[in-house]
């Protein structure tokens, strides 16, 4: 991937699915522009990191000539997805890799008490932001360029139920049934989309001391035959693999990597 670009969002946590992307896909030759919303983390239990955190896991996998730089943006107001992905090229010249990792968390509830407005919010930040970033990418993309990649995440929603997350798991649902359409779309301009779910993977809300019962947590990891939660460099492994040369036959598809996971 040595002269390619990636922009990869929602990448504001060192121990975070989009840090761990940014990371692979610089150890494959990349530059990579990270985008981070920093007031969202800081109103959950993790809390904030300093981005330099972030840049500074990156930096050390960077080829000679390749650059990290950082983004920040709240995606669900209008008209932010196009002005990143204008910024984006301003910063690197061009992008020929789109990963959106960024998501919403919390402010959801079960379908008794799911709101309006959660699900609006959920759907702004977790879908309708995903499908104009890939819009604005595929109008600013040169057609010329090979490689050009488009990575979506999912929840694993259509695995099995997801208690108390109707607004998440509705906008999430809505990705994983437009991947085909979209990608079919991108296909002719030599895009190629897919959609990964990580299935649980521990991002820090896992750890001890974030509130869950010792007990929960012995249990949900008695449901992966390896014995531990997904990490993440495990979907992150997956996804520079799609966003490099040797995934460009796999297309329009919604990939599990779950480790195995046994919801039952």
């Amino acid at each position: 991937m040595r002269g390619r670009v990636a922009l990869v969002t929602g990448a504001s946590r060192a121990k975070g699915i989009g840090a761990a992307v940014a990371r692979r896909l610089a150890m494959l030759g990349a530059s990579v522009v990270v985008h981070h919303h920093r007031p969202h983390d800081a109103a959950q239990p993790w809390g904030e990191d300093d981005i330099r955190g972030v840049l500074e896991l990156v930096e050390p996998h960077l080829a000679p000539g390749a650059f990290v730089r950082d983004l920040p943006g709240d995606l669900a107001r209008s008209g932010e997805p196009e002005r990143l992905i204008d910024r984006a090229i301003d910063a690197a010249g061009h992008l020929d890799v789109l990963v959106c990792n960024h998501a919403r968390s919390g402010g959801d509830g079960t379908l008794a008490q799911v709101t309006a407005e959660q699900l609006d919010e959920h759907w702004a930040t977790d879908a309708r932001s995903v499908l104009l970033l890939t819009k604005a990418f595929a109008a600013r993309h040169d057609d010329e360029r090979p490689g050009g990649r488009v990575i979506w995440m999912t929840s694993g929603q259509q695995q099995g139920p997801m208690p108390g997350e109707i607004a998440y798991a509705a906008a999430k649902a809505a990705l994983a049934g437009i991947t085909r359409t979209a990608a079919d779309e991108l296909a002719d301009r030599g895009i190629v989309l897919n959609a990964v779910n990580p299935g649980p993977v521990n991002t820090g809300y896992l750890d001890p001391g974030m509130g869950i019962d010792e007990e929960v947590l012995r249990s949900l990891r008695g449901r992966f035959p390896g014995g531990r939660f997904g990490a993440p460099d495990d979907p992150a492994r997956l996804i520079a693999w799609l966003a490099s040369d040797d995934g460009e036959w796999v297309v329009g598809q919604v990939l599990d990597s779950e480790g195995g996971f046994r919801r039952w």
